[in-house]
């Protein structure tokens, strides 16, 4: 059996190959957080009304079709809450067939619990209102909420970012 024995030589080669490596990874996963940095602190992006000029007519048909799904009433987007009171979001969205409107917080659907809880409301043949209050709200409530309206025609999203405040009386 034959044993290596590491000279001086190969033991530095080995350390600054080791302090190469992890100055890279170092260096990238701060590269990576810097991007994050600024624009929210969660994950995933703050989805935003789709606006503007299409490449190809497929997609512009399908984004500015006139039956598609369009919100035309939504909460402010950055609010602040105190915990321990009610936080609540509204949502009105317009389209033929009457869209569904389906809520998420950091990027996960939600549905109706103990403290948390929707409610929608049909008006018209066209129309939908939606709406979520979480009461009493806590710190776990915080992040980005977003309300989606689709049906058949198109998809339109807004978010609400979400941040708690302590009362002090």
């Amino acid at each position: 059996m034959h044993r290596y024995r590491l000279t001086t030589n190969m033991s530095v080669y080995i350390c600054i190959v080791l302090l190469i490596l992890v100055s890279v990874a170092f260096d990238n996963a701060e590269a990576r957080r810097g991007r994050a940095r600024g624009r929210t602190k969660s994950r995933m992006q703050i989805g935003l009304p789709i606006t503007g000029k299409y490449r190809d007519p497929e997609s512009d048909q399908y984004y500015n079709n006139n039956n598609g799904a369009k919100i035309t009433l939504a909460s402010h987007f950055d609010y602040e809450y105190v915990l321990g009171h009610k936080i609540a979001f509204l949502c009105v969205a317009r389209g033929t067939p009457r869209p569904t409107i389906t809520w998420f917080k950091d990027g996960v659907e939600i549905f109706s619990h103990l403290y948390l809880h929707v409610h929608e409301w049909y008006i018209g043949k066209d129309k939908v209102k939606s709406k979520i209050e979480i009461d009493p709200a806590t710190q776990m409530d915080a992040g980005v909420y977003e309300c989606t309206a689709d049906n058949m025609y198109s998809i339109d999203r807004r978010s609400f970012k979400t941040d708690f405040s302590i009362a002090f009386d």
